[in-house]
């Protein structure tokens, strides 16, 4: 027994004991005896038990009581989890490997915990499972009988075994239903049950010579599993029957130009008897009357007949030979068996064909019935021999035309040709004369197609969708476009070009694309704010004669960049700069508005999303901002040892991926009522004029904005009766947002929908990466996949 010390070195138990005496550790033996039960082949890291548990050690000392186990063995099947203290699988249990056939199967450990030192026992017994099949020692067995063997002889036949215990072990076997024998199972100790074959018919080698039979053994298991054997039963005969040939009279036609060795035909006999009574030999009874020399030659073991020297028709047609098979038995039996050998004369000369004029290369326009080449056929045989037919194969674009006397043929084309297609033909013309049997010749014509400028480039997409930020490096490319053509060579050689003649096309003057690869590139840097889409048409035209091309349509989308900083709108001193003065009463109740600061950011998105927040203030206790709004109201009411002036320093920012801020000051001066009543009194009238100018500006605002909404809706309308399918895009409002100047814009472009934002989104929306957090794809509220709507509008923070 050997347990595992900290560093992995194995360590007698006995020495384990003497260095705890020696080190004075408290060793309390074997306290006690856990037993549990498992199945075999459980998955590394099964839990096994919570042996913590069952010795009763508290789980929050496991660290310090170092609990482990130790098996004796060099494969630690088990593992405690240092953790909790619970009894795991460590490595693949087998019942079978570890205790074989005894039962039951135990494996016992020792449960080792310091401070103090105890060892329990522990004693894991390992349940069988049906993880065996039985199997016999072979997959064939050959079993030898004779035929004069009698009614009830008993054959032993090698059983099964079983690695399983128990009710998984072998409990039967089962015999295929067959006339000639039953089965019958003896138990024998160790080898448990044994089957016998019990004859219950005579045999008779001559009716059936071989008996297959299939044995199966069960087990107990559930499901059960099993194992077959194939049983051959070999039956034994004696020699009592004569050679019979398998046909009365064989015969063969050989044509007279056969060389020696060609094979004729195989005289074939059988014997019912078996081994030397049942071995024929074949012999010729005697050569052909005539003849100086036997032009055949026979095979005494297989009986085939070949042909020992040359035939002449013309000397002779027909032979006729006796063939001889006998047994070699003691008392050997034969019989005669009769070959006709007719001798036919041969076609043995093919056609020829002889190309005479040819043209390799056509264009692929080439006319219906243009001529490939002129060729002529001749046969040296005479008569039905020397007639011959020519043909091409019926899927070519091909036809041969026969001259009025059949020695001469036209190849010309059947149907017309297409390079893109096939752009070389292999042409096979087959001649085969009217022989029996025929024979042909065969002569490959190769025909390359020219090609003809008869494709248009097509481009990989129609239309070209692309989303572009601001601010491009300009000069730098931003996309580009590509088309293919189906011709060849400077055919298929493709320019591209900007079209800058159809209407609308001034976007062109600041792009520019590579005629060689359609990269294109924008002279100049975009500003979404000036620009947010624009439409223009690129040509793609080949190097044919004369030269084809086509168009196609490209949209592009500007996407917005955080490169505006916030501006502030209100307070806005008389020199320009963020600043503003604001007297209140000293009586004013909390929750007071002083005033509100207002700004602007001529982004889109979360980039003109803004946000207030007070960067410095002389009392932190007494005003506080609106951080979505910009209101800035009292906290409290106001004492007599509240200073009279008061500095806050407003920040402005956006909530673009890299934030711009701008800051506005505002001083508050608290008077006495009376003083405050008479600065409103003042500020009143001098901003009456203002509000007159504000309102005469939101009324042309105002009418501007409807005019553009009946627009919009017109615009609408028409493009939903058209049902474009060029592309479709949307452009929605956004209501839910209370805050400064804004504007937004969503559109839809193939299977997605996109919206550039103001401050607040939609509930639902979902940022698509690489949009730099402005564009967001939106739930599809569409009814047909061609609707293109545009609504623009402006968010106007109570200004």
């Amino acid at each position: 027994m050997a347990i595992t010390g900290f560093k992995g070195q194995w360590l007698d138990v006995r020495v384990f004991f003497c260095l705890a005496l020696l080190t004075g550790i408290k060793l309390g033996g074997i306290a006690a005896k856990i037993q549990y039960s498992i199945q075999e082949e459980l998955k590394s890291g099964t839990a096994v038990g919570n042996l913590a548990r069952d010795l009763g050690l508290e789980r929050g000392r496991l660290s310090d009581r170092n609990l482990r186990v130790v098996s004796g063995t060099k494969q630690d099947l088990f593992k405690v989890n240092p953790k909790d203290g619970v009894l795991l699988v460590n490595q693949r249990v087998d019942r079978e490997e570890i205790c074989a056939r005894t039962v039951p199967c135990t494996t016992i450990l020792k449960a080792v915990v310091e401070n103090p030192l105890e060892m329990h026992q522990v004693i894991i017994e390992i349940l069988d499972v049906n993880d065996n099949s039985p199997k016999f020692p072979e997959e064939n067995y050959t079993l030898e009988v004779l035929e004069s063997a009698i009614i009830g002889s008993r054959f032993q036949v090698e059983g099964a075994h079983d690695l399983d215990v128990a009710s998984n072990s072998l409990q039967s076997y089962r015999l295929n239903h067959n006339q000639y024998f039953r089965l019958e199972t003896e138990e024998f100790g160790e080898d448990g049950k044994v089957p016998f074959l019990i004859l219950q018919r005579p045999l008779d080698r001559e009716q059936t010579d071989q008996i297959w039979l299939l044995l199966t053994a069960i087990d107990g298991g559930k499901p059960p599993k099993s194992a077959t054997v194939n049983i051959t039963v070999i039956v034994s005969d004696v020699n009592d029957n004569s050679p019979v040939c398998d046909k009365q009279k064989y015969a063969v036609t050989i044509k007279e130009n056969a060389v020696p060795g060609t094979f004729l035909l195989t005289v074939n006999a059988s014997d019912s008897d078996e081994g030397m009574n049942g071995e024929i030999e074949y012999s010729l009874r005697s050569k052909p009357r005539g003849l100086s020399s036997d032009p055949f030659d026979l095979d005494s073991k297989t009986g085939k007949l070949t042909v020992k020297e040359g035939l002449d028709y013309e000397e002779r047609q027909i032979y006729e030979i006796k063939v001889v098979a006998a047994d070699k038995g003691a008392v050997s039996l034969s019989t005669h068996c009769n070959v006709v050998v007719r001798v036919e004369d041969v076609n043995d000369n093919p056609p020829e064909i002889e190309i005479t004029s040819l043209s390799s290369r056509i264009p692929e326009d080439a006319p219906l019935g243009t001529v490939v080449a002129l060729m002529g056929v001749t046969d040296l045989d005479s008569g039905v021999n020397g007639q011959v037919v020519c043909s091409v194969p019926a899927h070519l674009p091909f036809d041969l035309k026969p001259s009025p006397d059949g020695q001469s043929y036209s190849l010309v084309t059947k149907d017309y040709l297409d390079k893109e297609t096939i752009h070389t033909y292999s042409i096979t013309i087959t001649a085969k004369d009217l022989g029996r049997p025929p024979l042909s010749s065969t002569m490959v014509v190769q025909v390359d197609v020219l090609d003809v400028n008869d494709n248009r480039p097509l481009f990989t997409e129609s239309p070209y969708t692309f989303y572009v930020p601001e601010n491009n490096k300009a000069g730098m490319s931003i996309f580009s476009v590509s088309a293919t053509d189906a011709d060849g060579g400077e055919n298929a050689a493709l320019t591209y070009s900007l079209d800058r003649k159809s209407p609308g096309s001034t976007v062109t003057s600041f792009l520019n694309i590579n005629e060689i690869n359609g990269t294109i590139s924008a002279l100049k840097s975009f500003d979404f704010e000036r620009v947010k889409t624009f439409q223009f048409h690129v040509v793609a035209s080949d190097s044919g004669s004369p030269s084809l091309s086509s168009n196609v349509t490209v949209n592009v989308f500007i996407l917005d960049q955080n490169d505006n900083a916030p501006v502030i709108l209100y307070p806005l001193s008389s020199n320009g700069s963020a600043e503003g003065v604001e007297e209140i009463p000293r009586n004013v109740n909390a929750g007071h508005l002083v005033t509100k600061v207002r700004a602007y950011d001529a982004d889109i998105g979360y980039n003109g999303w803004l946000l207030f927040s007070l960067q410095e203030v002389t009392a932190h206790s007494l005003f506080t901002l609106d951080r979505y709004t910009g209101q800035i109201r009292t906290l409290r009411s106001f004492t007599e040892t509240d200073e009279a002036e008061h500095k806050l320093l407003i920040l402005v920012k956006d909530n673009g991926n890299v934030s711009l801020s701008a800051t506005a000051t505002v001083l508050v001066r608290l008077v006495e009522p009376k003083e405050a009543f008479a600065a409103s009194d003042v500020k009143s009238s001098s901003r009456a004029d203002e509000d007159n100018n504000v309102t005469f500006y939101l009324m042309i605002t105002l009418a501007s904005v409807s005019a553009l909404f009946l627009i919009s809706i017109i615009v609408l309308i028409a493009m939903q009766c058209s049902k474009s399918t060029d592309y479709t895009s949307k452009y929605l409002q956004e209501t839910n947002y209370d805050g400064t100047l804004c504007h937004s814009i969503q559109y839809r472009s193939g299977d997605k929908r996109y919206m550039l934002v103001g401050p607040r989104m939609s509930i639902g929306s979902t940022i698509v990466p690489g949009s730099q957090a402005n564009t967001l794809v939106l739930p599809d509220r569409r009814k047909t996949s061609e609707e293109v709507n545009v609504i623009l509008f402006l968010c106007i923070h109570n200004y």
